[in-house]
């Protein structure tokens, strides 16, 4: 596995996180755990719902679209979860249209 996804958990109290990995399962869990890999951001803020996440073409557009996403007001995180095309620029993403995708 070689792509690279960005990803949207939500915490219990609706706030949005924003982050980058491999393995979106692997590091979902890793965050609902609580564990020493859970970013200190949401600890204790469980429970975490991940909302959505999308494949990018490599790690270096993937950590550009992370810091982009960061800087996004909430009303159009949102917009991202509930499948408003267009928000995030085709140069980030694989393949023609990319893989979006709301988590189960």
């Amino acid at each position: 596995m070689n792509e690279w996804f960005v990803y949207l958990i939500r915490t219990n109290r609706g706030t949005l996180y924003t982050g980058i990995t491999r393995d979106v399962e692997r590091r979902f869990e890793e965050h609902s755990s609580g564990g020493p890999k859970a970013a200190k951001a949401l600890r204790g803020r469980g429970p975490l719902t991940l909302e959505f996440h999308c494949a990018v073409a490599d790690k270096s557009a993937a950590l550009k679209l992370e810091m982009e996403i960061k800087k996004w007001p909430k009303k159009k995180k949102e917009a991202l979860i509930t499948g408003a095309g267009g928000l995030i620029p085709a140069a980030y993403l694989t393949g023609p249209k990319g893989v979006v995708d709301k988590s189960q």
